[in-house]
């Protein structure tokens, strides 16, 4: 029976490195609902295109540099990375809270997304946990993100009315100083894995790319998030539509987040052999797709897209978990933190693309362009997805590539 738990290490791990995603995205998330109304009040902040690289340009400057900064914790250790990479974003934050104008505010923006420590964080996860249990570690690190995004819904107009925007940003600053202790004082070290000489940097770097499993995991990465942000682009309008105002769309993704948080543990925990794993996967694309076919007829109904969202996030959360599980075992250990930082990258691209033409078709076409788009990018996930092969337990000495 103690195999089929986590360790008290393991345990130890998952917690800790859960909380740091938590108290770098509360801050993140927090800002997205109020910002735009407080950068009317800077000078340039009329300028709608200055506001949005402003939002934007943290996951630019975070898809650049996931792959380096994951490198560099295969090359030089995850805690001296991680250390590195919250120091940058804590500067940026409180950058952006001093920031005089919207210029000011892009560079603190942009310094946050530089801090880009989500793949060396993830590659640490997967160093310190067993295959057995990596999938829980991975869904609690998803689980806190997706219940950090609920609560920052929540929190946004109060902490606004009492803060404000910049003491936002400096609540981050600190939050992410805090996690640096969390680093020190509770996450685990490192089992120490053997490096090699930088003549293999380039030549991992092209390992990472060529192989087929990973590079189906990479489109799988991109593909999903781009979804979701296409998705968000047409969702609070339709709330809006259909009679629920915008102070209120908590109401609505509070009790979704809950509910599939609750309904996502059978897929997690359920699938334990490579075919059971790989039927879920298939199963949870399948349904994003089916669930989008819906969505059209969805329009003008609080409860039916409440609903979708349900279906929907359950599916997503459910591939959120398994998609940088698989890829940490698919990768070598040497080589992870580099292919999880291209996981990173392309996870990061995945949003700016999916916002930028999902913006693009709802000014046109509205709901229908965004269900099109996100369509065609399922359906290819889904062939592409068809040649995935799970690893097996790396305790059964198989790769499964």
């Amino acid at each position: 029976m103690a195999a089929n738990r986590m360790s008290p290490v393991e345990l130890r791990a998952a917690l800790s490195l859960s909380s740091i995603f938590g108290l770098r995205m509360l801050g993140m998330f927090v800002i997205l609902p109020v910002f735009a109304i407080y950068a009317e009040g800077l000078p340039g902040g009329d300028n709608l295109t200055l506001v949005g690289i402003a939002i934007g340009i943290y996951g630019l400057t975070q898809a650049i540099l996931q792959i380096p900064f994951g490198w560099w914790s295969d090359r030089y250790g995850r805690k001296p990375v991680i250390y590195v990479g919250l120091a940058v974003f804590a500067a940026g934050s409180f950058v952006a809270a001093l920031g005089v104008n919207i210029y000011v505010v892009i560079l603190g923006r942009m310094l946050q997304g530089a801090g880009a420590i989500s793949a060396a964080v993830m590659a640490m996860t997967a160093d310190l946990t067993r295959d057995e249990h990596r999938a829980k570690a991975m869904a609690l690190i998803g689980s806190t993100i997706g219940g950090t995004f609920a609560l920052s819904l929540v929190l946004s107009p109060w902490l606004n009315a009492v803060i404000g925007v910049p003491g936002i940003f400096a609540m981050t600053g600190v939050l992410v100083i805090t996690a640096m202790g969390i680093v020190y004082a509770v996450v685990p070290d490192v089992p120490e894995i053997p490096r090699r000489g930088n003549a293999r940097g380039l030549e991992q770097f092209v390992a990472v790319l060529r192989d087929p499993q990973l590079a189906r995991l990479y489109y799988g990465v991109f593909a999903l998030h781009a979804v979701l942000m296409a998705l968000f682009i047409a969702i609070p309008l339709e709330l809006r539509a259909a009679g629920l105002p915008v102070g209120l769309h908590w109401q609505v993704y509070l009790p979704v987040m809950a509910g599939s948080f609750v309904l996502m543990l059978p897929g997690i925990f359920g699938a334990r052999t490579p075919g059971g794993v790989k039927t879920v996967f298939m199963a949870c694309i399948a349904l994003l797709l089916l669930a989008h076919a819906a969505l059209p007829w969805l329009a003008g109904g609080v409860w039916a897209i409440a609903a979708f969202l349900l279906i929907f996030f359950t599916a997503f959360n459910v591939l959120e978990a398994q998609l940088p599980t698989l890829t940490s075992r698919v990768a070598s250990g040497e080589s992870r933190g580099l292919a999880i930082g291209v996981f990173s990258s392309l996870q990061f691209f995945g949003t700016f693309f999916g916002a930028a033409v999902g913006g693009f078709l709802y000014s046109r076409w509205e709901t229908a362009g965004v269900v099109i788009f996100d369509a065609v990018l399922l359906v290819i996930w889904l062939v592409v997805a068809a040649g995935t092969r799970p690893p097996a337990s790396r305790n059964g000495g198989q790769r499964g590539v």
